[in-house]
């Protein structure tokens, strides 16, 4: 069964910026906080440290600098 649910003394700042976000989604501004939400609660499990290690070795960089590298490379081809 469904729940009614409240936030109470959301800053302004965060309101218009939710109206903003509901609005270039086509959505009313319960539709984008429901949307939220379930996106809140959906996301995948953080990693164990021995998972991010294995994805880091995986990656086959082996140093900040070469991080780096592909990270802006990445940024970059957005």
């Amino acid at each position: 069964m469904p729940v009614n649910l409240s936030v109470k003394n959301v800053p302004d700042d965060v309101a218009e910026k939710l109206r903003l976000r509901a609005k270039a989604n086509n959505r009313s501004l319960q539709g984008e906080l429901l949307a939220v939400l379930q996106e809140a609660v959906s996301s995948p499990s953080k990693l164990s440290a021995a998972e991010l290690l294995q994805v880091v070795r995986e990656s086959g960089l082996r140093s900040p600098r070469e991080a780096a590298i592909a990270i802006r490379a990445t940024r970059d081809a957005r």
